[in-house]
C-alpha cells in the first residue's frame, strides 16, 4: 500500500518499521522537547501523509517507552484521517517520575495503517435482547 510522504522540517524522518513482519511503523520527534512528570506535550515528526481514501493511520504508543519511562501517547489511539495532509504531530504524556527528554531522531509513536468502514445508521425504537444487556463497566466480575 502506497502512502505519500511529505517532509517539512530538516530534522523530518520518514517512518519505518523495524521489521519485515510489524504491523506498526515509527514516528520520530523532529524537536528536542522536555515533558514533565504529570505533565504532556505535543511533539512535532516534520511529517505530513497522504493516506488512501478508505484508509486511516492508528497512532499508537511505543510498548518500551510506556514500560521503562512511563511515557504514552495521551489520546491513544489517535487518527490520522485521510483527508488531513497536514503535519503528524505526537501527544505524549508522562507519568514517570522523571522529567523525559523527547529528543530529534527519537522513535516517540507507532502508527498502523488501518482500512476503514462507513456506518449507516437507522434510528429504531428497541434493540435486540442479549445476555448482557445494558450490563456496562465491571458488570462481569473481572
Amino acid at each position: 500500500m502506497e502512502v505519500k510522504i511529505k517532509l517539512i522540517d530538516e530534522n523530518a524522518k520518514i517512518p519505518k518499521y523495524a521489521h519485515d513482519s510489524d504491523a506498526g511503523f515509527d514516528f520520530y520527534a523532529s524537536e528536542t522537547k522536555s515533558i514533565l512528570p504529570g505533565g504532556f506535550e505535543k511533539i512535532k515528526t516534520g511529517v505530513c501523509l497522504e493516506i488512501p481514501d478508505g484508509y486511516h493511520v492508528e497512532v499508537r504508543s511505543r510498548s518500551g517507552l510506556a514500560a521503562k519511562s512511563g511515557v504514552f501517547v495521551l489520546n491513544s489511539p489517535g487518527t490520522i484521517d485521510p483527508d488531513y495532509i497536514g503535519e503528524c504531530s505526537i501527544i505524549l504524556c508522562n507519568m514517570g517520575r522523571e522529567r523525559f527528554l523527547v529528543k530529534s531522531g527519537d522513535r516517540i509513536a507507532q502508527g498502523v495503517l488501518m482500512l476503514h468502514y462507513h456506518a449507516d445508521f437507522e434510528e429504531v425504537n428497541e434493540l435486540k435482547v442479549t445476555e448482557r444487556g445494558e450490563g456496562g463497566f465491571g458488570h462481569t466480575g473481572i
